[in-house]
């Protein structure tokens, strides 16, 4: 009778693969090379991180004081990231910046990975993406209100429900990652909403024709980050068993596998509901306003892309090779800066250092709670007005978020003059700012928030009245 400890004096490490292993060699009564043969076929392959990190693209450099400890830090953690074991290539953007821990992919990194889809390289933002509407000549202050009235900023989803397509519907059921009530109460409730952050609603002017454009950006919502907790499970599991000494956050689900095609499925799936999430806020806009639609176009910032085995991890970089994009108009791509500058329309080829993509905006330099810091010696009411001059810009929940003025990203022109240094696309036009709708502090009045303020109140009022009470009675 084959035992786990047989297995152990064969030299072989405990493992959930054992339960397996040794009910098959029991059951075809398997003893001497014909045992040993089987189990060394059977034992997973454990795949040791590098000792050293691969090289990678730097399409980065520090134009200030301020961004030297920012690209020191993304130099760090992309040295961390390039030890990840299916890895093959990798790359940063001029808008680069850190985000979580050393060996977390920045925003701005691209990890090209081989059989490979690491979750936390796409992040719970699956898709964040950004589409625009050419209006033609039409006053951008009645799109930007139009746009207002119909659009949803801040958390969770909205009481106007717009219907979810029944052959989308489907395909979400069908899909085992996706087929659970959570999910599809986050793919019909959240629709046609755009979440937090530095998500916004945008209406400018071409800077070659004078016509009005209607840009948004946003991501899948909580539909996208239902299926990333799912992945990050998986991939967890996977990591224990194949590659123990990699960063938990660096785990990968094989695409070789049944949950590796499933999970690549499943990002399709997300991809399409955020194209149509984007499509049903421009074109019920245009209908409201009564007007043409001349031209219309998306790409996704912060997705994983497939060539053969490659997966390309791009998070928070903007694709510029059509085989990337296979719903590409001419080739074009937006690229957002800030609220107070131009949305760049670009087009641009692979080239070896850029593997295929360019910036996706602006990036920070320090994080959102060291730019309010550094703004402390003024108001927000007074850091938006002077930010925000000439421009109408609103936040959705009535609260100044000065995190995503302008000030707190890197500046505009160096990202634009590296793209140009490093040959990440070509700008082919502009689209000048009139305005812009942001989420805002919208947690300030959250239902949390509220009901917790209220209970401090009614503390505060109970102690006053104690207080008031003792009072009277020792006059």
């Amino acid at each position: 009778m084959i035992t786990g400890k047989t297995l152990i004096n064969l030299g072989f490490k405990q493992g959930k693969w054992f339960k397996e292993a040794i009910s098959y060699a029991n059951k075809h009564n398997l003893e001497g090379d014909n045992l040993l043969n089987y189990l060394q076929s059977a034992e997973p392959i454990v795949i040791e991180p590098y000792a050293t990190p691969l090289n990678y693209h730097k399409n980065i450099r520090a134009e200030s004081d301020e961004e030297v400890a920012n690209v020191e830090q993304i130099h760090k953690t992309m040295e961390e990231l390039m030890k990840t074991p299916t890895l093959v290539e990798g790359a940063v953007m001029p808008d680069a910046c850190p985000t979580g821990a050393v060996g977390q992919i920045p925003v701005g990194g691209i990890a090209v990975a081989k059989n490979a889809i690491h979750p936390a390289m796409h992040s719970a933002d699956i898709c964040c993406s950004v589409m625009m509407t050419n209006l033609g000549h039409i006053d951008p202050k009645k799109v930007l209100d139009k746009a207002h009235a119909l659009t949803h900023f801040g958390g969770g989803g909205r009481k106007d429900i717009f219907d979810l397509p029944r052959d989308l519907e489907d395909k979400i059921k069908s899909n085992r990652f996706l087929n659970t009530d959570r999910s599809l109460k986050f793919a019909r409730t959240h629709l046609a909403t755009q979440g937090d952050g530095n998500h916004f609603l945008y209406v400018g002017r071409s800077e070659k024709t004078g016509e009005t454009m209607l840009v948004t950006h946003h991501g899948s919502r909580g539909f996208g980050a239902n299926l990333y907790t799912e992945g990050m499970r998986l991939a967890e599991a996977f990591r224990k068993q194949m590659s123990p000494k990699t960063l938990a956050k660096n785990a990968w689900i094989p695409y070789d596998t049944e949950e590796g095609k499933a999970y690549w499925e499943a990002l399709q799936i997300i991809r399409e509901w955020t194209k149509l999430n984007h499509k049903l806020l421009h074109d019920t806009t245009q209908r409201r306003l009564k007007v043409e639609t001349l031209d219309q176009f998306w790409n996704e910032h912060n997705f994983v892309f497939k060539e053969d085995d490659l997966f390309y991890h791009a998070k928070g970089a903007t694709p510029l090779d059509d085989k990337f994009v296979p719903d590409s108009k001419d080739g074009l791509r937006l690229i957002p800066l800030n609220m107070s500058e131009p949305i760049l329309i670009v087009k641009g080829e692979t080239t070896d250092s850029n593997l295929g993509f360019a910036p996706h905006g602006a990036g920070r330099d320090v994080s959102r709670s060291q730019h309010k810091r550094n703004k402390a010696d003024k108001t927000k009411e007074q850091v938006f007005a002077e930010e925000t001059a000439n421009l109408d810009v609103r936040f959705f929940s009535g609260e100044i978020d000065i995190s995503e003025l302008p000030s707190a990203y890197k500046n505009a022109q160096n990202v634009q003059d590296q793209m140009k240094e490093f040959g990440l696309g070509e700008v082919k036009d502009k689209i000048l700012p009139y305005g812009c709708i942001m989420a805002g502090d919208w947690e300030v009045n959250a239902p949390w928030k509220i009901k917790a303020r209220k209970k401090r109140e009614a503390k505060e009022r109970k102690a006053k009245n104690k207080i008031a009470k003792e009072k009277y009675r020792n006059r």
